[in-house]
């Protein structure tokens, strides 16, 4: 007992001794070390173990557009914040240490230029600070990283300059924008949603112009609304969290459930077994035009005699137009609590 009582007391002075070194070392290191440059005329100073930064004030000397620019977004504000205390701020943050930079009159291969480097070297960059929040974490994953689609492709590290905008082909047919001010220049993107996106998914901007579609064009909604395009772990980078088709019901949850009597497509394959999710020139957005033929195609096993069309009887014959449309009698297609064959 009493020897097992001195190992625990040994063991917590030798932490207790390992705290307060570290911490003396620390402290020495950074006094002795240090220098202390402030940023776009703010009160608050950022600590540099080297010599080789030299502050966002000398690069504004031969960049002060680009200076001007990024004081604006939350980047040229990362000194203010209390959270980046003592890290390096501003221009360097990104681009690395300019000292050698400075010395040899501006020359480009001895700073990061990101236009000149590669994709995924860009996005690693981003990723340095950005990959610890949930929207970015599988974005190594994703098909934009697979297929060399980088940060700097969609978004402006500098801030973005255009201005609100204006109906066109691919742009939005109603005044969304300017009652939706930040639907454009959130996350500092380099264009405004769906644009953006449509500059590479050409075939989506055919689908938003269908008859009945999701209201996109119209900027009532975002493209990012049901994808991530960080990546992720579902089809097409779905926003699925919480199960199948998670960022359908989001909206429309009256098709929530859980329901006592699941419909096997919604939860198997989900909406878009019968559903497509951009736009239909069907009601509903559905992928045939008759209803009927959309349940036709999984619910083969109905009486082979009652779909004959020369035998008018039973309750599927197809010869009567009351009998032909299913959602007739089976109303709760997408889950019931009170009937296995979905009725009323």
């Amino acid at each position: 007992m009493a020897s097992t009582t001195f190992i625990k007391l040994v063991l917590v002075l030798v932490t207790f001794s390992v705290i307060a070194i570290w911490g003396a070392f620390g402290t020495v290191s950074q006094a002795t070390s240090t220098s202390e440059v402030a940023l776009y005329g703010s009160e608050t100073l950022y600590q540099v173990g080297q010599d080789d930064y030299v502050g966002a004030e000398t690069c504004k000397a031969c960049h002060e557009p680009q200076y001007d620019q990024v004081a604006k977004t939350i980047h040229g504000k990362l000194g203010e914040l209390t959270g980046w205390k003592g890290k390096v701020v501003g221009c360097e943050a990104c681009h690395g240490p300019g000292r050698e930079h400075v010395e040899a009159g501006g020359d480009r291969t001895k700073i990061k230029i990101f236009k000149e480097m590669d994709t995924k070297a860009v996005s690693e960059s981003c990723l340095t600070c950005h990959a610890g929040r949930e929207n970015h974490n599988n974005f190594r994953r994703g098909d934009h990283f697979r297929n060399n689609v980088g940060c700097t492709d969609c978004h402006s590290a500098h801030g973005t300059t255009f201005g609100p905008e204006k109906a066109g082909s691919i742009t939005f047919a109603n005044p969304a924008t300017s009652e939706r001010p930040t639907l454009a220049s959130r996350a500092m993107l380099i264009a405004a949603e769906p644009q953006l996106c449509m500059s590479c998914h050409t075939e989506t901007k055919a689908q938003f112009s269908k008859p009945f579609r999701h209201k996109v064009l119209e900027g009532t909604m975002n493209c990012s609304d049901c994808h991530n395009p960080h990546g992720g772990f579902e089809s097409k980078q779905s926003r699925l969290a919480l199960g199948s088709d998670q960022s359908c019901v989001g909206c429309h949850t009256q098709m929530k459930g859980p329901f006592a009597f699941e419909h096997a497509p919604l939860t198997t394959e989900g909406c878009s077994a019968c559903h497509t999710p951009h736009g239909s020139n069907n009601p509903k957005m559905l992928k045939r035009s008759s209803v009927r033929q959309l349940c036709l195609e999984c619910h083969t096993n109905v009486f082979n005699v009652e779909l004959d069309p020369d035998i008018p009887t039973g309750p599927h014959s197809q010869t009567s137009i009351r009998t032909q449309n299913c959602t007739v009698c089976h109303s709760q297609i997408h889950g019931s609590n009170s009937n296995k064959a979905f009725f009323r």
